[in-house]
């Protein structure tokens, strides 16, 4: 390099040399793996593999497998940058005007779902409608509790007197 702080010449054209196979088998040799472990890898033999990592060497002009990895760390990092696309960048958030007067954050207790406005019924209701509000009076809320254990007790009651009929039947 020199001290314009560009690449030599060379450097690009040694990158644009190396094939995508021999590329794939330095990308393992960076990583410290073995011949070996890098044709059970890449499901090849390993013969090929350091017949490719031998012509990897002679295109970079590294005199070892060492001096080979350390070039090719140093290009992959100049030449191998990821690309962007802008349509997976997400757009950035722009400000919405408030829709209340003096813009102030609203009180929580008057929101409705706009879905009552239009004159539909929200899908997350309840299906006991205003039943189960957590804003009724104590009073309303015993009467709600005993309403509801007495037909639990109605549904028990004609589930058994349904069973002694049952048995009734049956014992005939």
């Amino acid at each position: 390099m020199d001290d314009s702080g560009s690449h030599p010449p060379d450097d690009e054209d040694r990158w644009n040399r190396l094939t995508d196979k021999q590329r794939a088998c330095l990308d393992m040799l960076i990583e410290h793996k073995t011949s070996k472990e890098i044709a059970r890898l890449l499901d090849i033999s390993k013969h090929t593999v350091d017949q490719r990592l031998t012509t990897a060497r002679d295109v970079l002009g590294a005199a070892d497998r060492n001096e080979t990895a350390v070039i090719y760390r140093r290009l992959k990092q100049t030449y191998d940058r990821m690309t962007y696309d802008a349509v997976g960048i997400p757009p950035s958030p722009a400000l919405v005007r408030s829709e209340f007067p003096d813009g102030s954050p609203p009180n929580l207790m008057e929101l409705h779902d706009s879905s009552e406005v239009l004159g539909r019924q929200s899908s997350n209701r309840s299906p006991f409608g205003d039943l189960l509000r957590p804003d009724h009076s104590s009073a309303a809320r015993i009467g709600i509790t005993l309403t509801l254990v007495g037909a639990i007790v109605l549904i028990g009651l004609g589930g058994l007197s349904i069973g002694q009929t049952l048995t009734e039947l049956l014992t005939r």
